[in-house]
């Protein structure tokens, strides 16, 4: 039982890594160096900790994107 549970596990984190990978493809940055996206990512956390206008702005961003997806 112990088994399935690790594998149940292990195949719902692979689909979390996908989908998390698809936003990258999604904002128009799959090529991109690791680098960068990283770097951007980390500015990103530090930016919502401090401010959460800007969180406010990013999800607004989001959200709209997400919203388009017919394009």
């Amino acid at each position: 039982m112990q088994r399935l549970t690790t594998a149940e596990a292990r195949k719902k984190d692979a689909r979390e890594k996908i989908e998390l990978g698809g936003l990258i493809v999604k904002a128009g940055m799959r090529y991109e160096k690791r680098a960068l996206l990283l770097g951007l990512l980390i500015e990103a956390k530090t930016r919502i900790k401090a401010d959460e206008a800007e969180r406010s702005r990013l999800i607004a961003i989001g959200a709209e994107a997400f919203g388009n997806d017919s394009e």
